[in-house]
């Protein structure tokens, strides 16, 4: 599989053209046990972040085996977070609004869950979560580690385009106005306004300008 270097904005500003990851404090992942625990303020090494829709499938809500790629030419906004982090709850209403607004621009949200199946499910039944759901626990983590990611810290987002390359990677909590940035640029990206490593560019220089209040 084709990848690319991930670099942060220290990277970007120097001019090369890599994937797009924006850094918030964001709740680290233990594993086998899944605690919240205190954001480490070490970042982790550079790694490289797989440049298109990794293969993985994931029960879903109905317990059912269910692929990624189970939404075919739909730009994917794929959110990974568990029920015990506090970050993820707050994004929920953020992700539930662009699902129901999306779909007219082939936008789709995925939430993945890393976390106990039937506590997912009632957590999403409760906060009546609209958007498609996959749940795993281990098998959570290693969609995680399909995507490259060097350090699983939640909430974390991948965008994609329609035709599944991943354009963006957003750590720690997504915000309205943040989220409103990526998703013009991937929209320029399936439009053939941009190609991917643009858009990546595009995003760090418009995101940068954000007041760091800016929600």
């Amino acid at each position: 599989m084709k990848k690319f270097l991930l670099i942060g904005l220290v990277g970007l500003a120097s001019g090369v053209a890599a994937v797009y990851i924006y850094k918030q404090s964001s709740v680290p992942v233990q594993a086998p046990a899944l605690v919240e625990t205190t954001p480490e303020t070490t970042e982790p090494a550079p790694r490289e972040l797989a440049a298109v829709l990794p293969q993985f499938s994931l029960k879903n809500r109905a317990g059912e085996m269910q692929s990624i790629h189970s939404w075919p030419d739909k730009s994917l906004v794929i959110n990974f977070w568990a029920t015990w982090c506090g970050p993820c709850r707050r994004e929920i209403p953020l992700l539930m609004d662009l699902h129901r607004n999306g779909e007219k621009d082939g936008v789709v949200v995925v939430g993945i869950a890393i976390d106990f199946h039937d506590e997912v499910v009632k957590y999403a039944d409760k906060m009546k979560i609209n958007y498609p759901l996959l749940i795993g626990e281990q098998d959570g983590m290693a969609a995680a580690d399909a995507f490259g990611i060097a350090s699983l810290g939640l909430p974390f987002t991948v965008f994609t385009d329609k035709k599944a390359r991943v354009v963006a990677l957003h750590t720690g909590e997504l915000t309205a106005e943040k989220n409103k940035i990526i998703l013009a640029a991937v929209a320029r990206v399936n439009q053939g306004e941009l190609t991917p490593d643009q858009a990546r560019v595009a995003i760090a220089e418009q995101l940068l300008k954000l007041p760091s209040t800016a929600g």
